[in-house]
């Protein structure tokens, strides 16, 4: 929960629209500022203050405790200008929640964490507990200083600059070791714990097996993911109170798919009682991984409780994403925070050119040139099968003509796969044409390289007997000035020679060239790669110069306020 505190009718204005915009995410703390903040900070996760920033410090100071548990604290002055990350940047999610408001605002974030200010991820930022000496390492990474990852298994971190080897260490490890003088410990969520217990076992006896279990194997409980039991046993007091104080999901399955696991100690008990001859150890490699501890029952008289240890691999990270048509600010939040994610970064070298700003450091760039496309696919993907995390990236939507056919073909579901969808080149020319787009429409790529002449005629055609607008992608290029004229003969099949036709090159991007002709009147020799050719319909009109389709035939002449 995040607490909003004002003081004045200026920062309530403010302060009310987080509340209207977030309305299950924040709570309203009235009266005077002091008390305010107080009761706030005491009961929620972060709060924004809509207050000058050393009365926010005057306030805050006596609540300061630690740094990994007090809540991150944003402040906002008066005009609404600025959203400062002022506590918890990290650790509190302050410098997120700063981003987040000041975007709600129209405001400036203002981050000062030092890490954030050059573009390094944060060692408490890669989503991992850590572990030791976390400003020092931190320290000597701003300042150049080799650090060396010492990763025990792999796991998909974001970048950070990592040398082969340095006097400074980040250990990526779910073994129960202690940090040295300059280690960092990160902790990856690699480990589940198989539970099995009678009835009204109690929650000790479970959670004391389970720690028992962990030190005996040598690994840590803060890389424990879930503790996984026989449906029979979801709403087993002991269990679910086990997992809560571990601060874990408890995860169930159907006793028949237990029973189908092959497990090293299989028993006839648990048969008889659930169904399965296997709990703690079936439940533990159901989704696969190395069982590091087998079966151990707890030492009480009788033994109530059963758990079982596996290491899961790590699933890598492959995130398809499309750029837009190439401006900047067509470019979405969601594909930008997917480039800083990634640790390696696959795509076209004209495509990697345009974002190469947004790439952080320690980011591993695998670029090619055209006619690599399949070659790319297998390189994100295998990338990916290492555990890494991978955007592979294309222009326009990556799913448009671009990356993500190939890739998600390549793929299997041993790697965790996201789609960052963009704005394609279809959408891109609509918008500056005017609104071609305002019905049903479709896009054809005039490229034959992968498919026949003879399909995309037969496609073309469809197209113009159903009187669809048409889009066509990949048009025109030096060896290719043939498919055009074509298709512009299909569609003349079917349109009149006065019909709209808009042709945009170099959509969004600085070179940008836009001009609305006809069916009859657009030269072939005019269009290249690099452009879109859109052709209305039999409805699609030249209104103002600019290209529109109504929405419907029957709207087609109705005055606005009537439809």
């Amino acid at each position: 929960m995040i607490g909003l505190i004002s003081a004045t009718a200026a920062g309530a204005a403010a302060r009310d629209r987080l509340a209207a915009a977030w309305p299950d995410r924040t709570r309203v703390y009235e009266g005077p500022a002091g008390e305010a903040v107080r009761a706030a900070f005491a009961e929620c996760d972060r709060l924004v203050c809509f207050l000058a920033t050393g009365a926010t410090v005057r306030l805050l100071a006596p609540l300061l405790g630690d740094k990994a548990a007090d809540p991150g604290v944003v402040c906002v002055d008066e005009g609404g200008r600025f959203a400062v990350s002022l506590v918890g940047g990290h650790g509190g999610g302050a410098n997120e929640l700063a981003y987040e408001v000041a975007e709600l605002l129209g405001a400036e974030p203002v981050v000062t964490t030092a890490t954030d200010a050059v573009g390094l991820a944060g060692l408490d930022t890669l989503g991992l507990p850590a572990e030791g000496a976390v400003a020092a390492v931190s320290r000597a990474l701003l300042d150049g200083e080799p650090v060396a990852l010492e990763a025990e298994l792999a796991w998909p971190l974001p970048p950070v600059p990592f040398a082969e080897e340095g006097a400074y260490t980040v250990r990526l490890t779910d073994r129960d070791v202690q940090p040295g003088p300059q280690e960092v410990l990160l902790r990856p969520p690699s480990l589940v714990v198989g539970v099995g217990a009678s009835k009204g076992a109690p929650a000790d006896e479970v959670l004391g097996l389970i720690e028992e279990a962990l030190r005996e194997a040598g690994l840590s409980v803060r890389s424990v993911a879930e503790l996984a039991t026989v449906d029979a046993k979801s709403e087993e007091p002991g269990i679910l109170a086990a997992a809560k104080r571990l601060g874990v999901p408890l995860v169930t399955y159907p006793a028949d798919e237990l029973a189908a696991v092959s497990v090293p100690n299989p028993s006839d008990a648990p048969l008889a009682a659930v169904g399965t001859p296997s709990v703690a150890e079936a439940a533990a490699l159901r989704e696969g991984g190395e069982l590091l501890l087998p079966k151990r029952k707890s030492t009480a008289k009788p033994a109530m409780a059963t758990c079982a240890v596996v290491r899961r691999p790590a699933r890598g990270r492959l995130a398809v994403v499309g750029l837009g048509p190439g401006a900047r600010d067509l470019l979405t939040p969601r594909a930008a925070a997917e480039l800083r994610r990634a640790s390696v970064l696959v795509g076209l070298d004209q495509y990697v050119d345009q974002i190469r700003d947004l790439i952080r450091p320690g980011t591993r760039v695998l670029e090619s040139g055209l006619g690599a496309e399949e070659e790319r696919a297998r390189t994100a993907v295998a990338e990916a099968r290492e555990g890494h995390a991978v955007a592979l990236i294309g222009s326009g939507d990556a799913g448009v003509y671009a990356m993500a056919s190939p890739a998600l073909a390549e793929a299997s579901d041993d790697i965790d796969v996201v789609g960052v969808p963009g704005v394609t080149a279809a959408l891109a020319a609509g918008a500056i044409l005017g609104a071609p787009l305002g019905h049903d429409h479709v896009s054809i790529s005039l490229s034959d390289l992968h498919t026949p002449w003879e399909v995309i005629e037969r496609r073309v055609r469809a197209a113009a007997e159903a009187d669809i607008v048409v889009t066509f992608y990949n048009p025109r290029s030096r060896g290719r000035d043939w498919q055009l004229p074509k298709a512009l003969a299909v569609l003349a099949e079917h349109r009149e020679p006065g019909t709209p036709v808009g042709v945009v090159r170099n959509a969004s991007r600085p070179d940008e060239s836009a001009r609305l002709t006809t069916l009859a009147g657009l030269d072939p020799a005019t269009v290249d790669m690099m452009t879109v050719v859109t052709v209305g319909n039999t409805a699609t009109r030249n209104i103002a110069g600019r290209m529109v389709t109504p929405r419907g035939y029957r709207w087609q002449h109705a005055p606005e306020g009537a439809r």
